[in-house]
């Protein structure tokens, strides 16, 4: 459990003043201008020794990946884009950075900023999050009237700028490549790797894209130091991470806690436990939707983190968990994701526009029972060919609902179908 010292975000729920006087009195902003004389590769072996892996879904080192930058300036310039296009159905973590936080991300943006060489950050905004973006751009101009971002960014002689830049609310953009081509004022679609961002990036320059949540916490592991932050959470799922809960529970929330939180005491603790007690619970997704669901019976004991719930073949993705309780219609759920991965795909690549239409059908017809037995496998089969085979992650996302929904309830997929067939045997007799 994490003790209230080592919190990060100490005023996620808004209750203080958002603004630069509410930060600096959290401890935001103070003394920048030595953080960023630890100099470019301190500053990345300090990120690299907290073991801070991205907070985005993908779970990638962000020490690793701020070094894949060309540590020469040359002609192209470099720079920072940070991901808040958050779609993910039941994720709502970033956006209360944005909201009651912007100055720990600006801040972060500078530093990370710095540390790849790259003198601007454009941080993509989800469309419909008109609200924060206002938020975010007021604390942006806060801090260049302040001194503290523009030419001489906090007296330290580095020139940094912060852009905010509102996308058009298409899930696949939160995707790294579809979000560079969208910031080019082109058609939100994924690229071919490689080359990857780090060479050949926005506007065909070194580009650096990380998460809200991951570019806010690197001021305080440079202040408090990696050791600090390391020391949280368990070896190679270190620090504290934003968690959403929401569904059937008492108290929807997000909460900061540390990584590897049993999923029991998240949902017990600080969402006042499932709704009808813990023996109502039927099933939680617990990464955001498109990470495979799992039963009440590994709940019990799983952990809030990447190697965790990789051996329960689910992901901590984006630490958006949905509980569902047992008067859920669990096959009803994943046809409606699968309708959402349907309408968000991009259709660049053959196995996602035309499966995820597929598996939507497909599902929709299960849902009732109109099938047979039989396409419960082809089903399964037709996902694991959508999966791994597409120029991004989206076929995946598409292919990983419905594979955890024939993995732990394939009896509920049969039980329908018979009982429809059964139906209509009587009926035909």
């Amino acid at each position: 459990m994490l003790n209230d010292k080592d919190r990060i975000f100490t005023n996620i729920y808004g209750f203080n003043d958002p603004g630069l006087a509410g930060a600096r009195r959290r401890g935001d902003w103070d003394d920048t201008k030595a953080l960023l004389a630890l100099g470019r590769e301190k500053i990345i072996a300090e990120i690299k020794a907290s073991s801070l892996r991205g907070r985005g879904g993908a779970g990638f080192s962000t020490g690793m990946k701020w070094s894949f930058m060309p540590k020469e300036l040359g002609e192209r310039p470099h720079y920072l884009v940070i991901n808040a296009d958050e779609g993910e159905p039941g994720t709502c973590k970033d956006r209360e950075i944005l909201r009651h936080e912007p100055h720990k991300l600006i801040e972060g943006a500078l530093i990370a900023s710095f540390a790849i060489g790259a003198h601007a950050t454009y941080c993509y905004v989800r469309g419909e999050f008109r609200r924060e973006a206002e938020a975010l751009q007021k604390a942006a101009d806060e801090a260049r009237a302040a001194g503290l971002i523009g030419k001489n960014a906090c007296g330290s002689g580095w020139d940094f700028e912060f852009h905010v830049h509102l996308g058009a609310g298409a899930y696949i953009c939160g995707e790294e490549s579809a979000l560079l081509e969208s910031l080019e004022g082109k058609k939100g679609m994924p690229r071919m790797k490689p080359p990857f961002p780090a060479a050949v990036g926005l506007y065909g320059c070194p580009t650096t894209v990380n998460n809200v949540e991951t570019i806010a916490v690197a001021p305080i592991i440079l202040r408090r130091g990696a050791a600090w932050f390391a020391g949280l959470g368990k070896p190679n799922n270190t620090g504290t991470k934003l968690f959403n809960v929401s569904g059937h529970v008492n108290q929807p929330c997000t909460v900061e806690e540390e990584m590897g939180i049993p999923l029991k005491v998240l949902i017990e603790k600080h969402a006042s436990g499932v709704r009808g007690g813990w023996n109502n619970l039927l099933a939680v997704i617990p990464g955001g939707s498109s990470v495979p669901m799992i039963p009440r019976a590994i709940c019990e004991t799983v952990n809030m983190d990447f190697d965790s719930l990789r051996e329960v073949k689910s992901g901590l993705g984006t630490a958006a968990v949905i509980v569902m309780d047992t008067s859920t219609d669990i096959v009803k759920v994943i046809a409606r994701l699968s309708k959402f991965y349907m309408h968000e795909s991009c259709g660049q690549c053959t196995p996602c526009r035309e499966g995820t239409g597929w598996l939507w059908r497909m599902m929709e017809r299960i849902a009732i029972g109109d099938a047979e037995l039989g396409e419960i496998d082809l089903l399964d089969q037709v996902g694991r060919q959508i999966e791994g085979h597409t120029i991004c992650a989206h076929g995946d996302a598409s292919a990983w609902p419905i594979q955890g929904l024939i993995r732990h309830f394939r009896p509920e997929m049969e039980r329908r179908i018979k009982e429809r067939t059964g139906a209509n045997t009587t009926k035909a007799a």
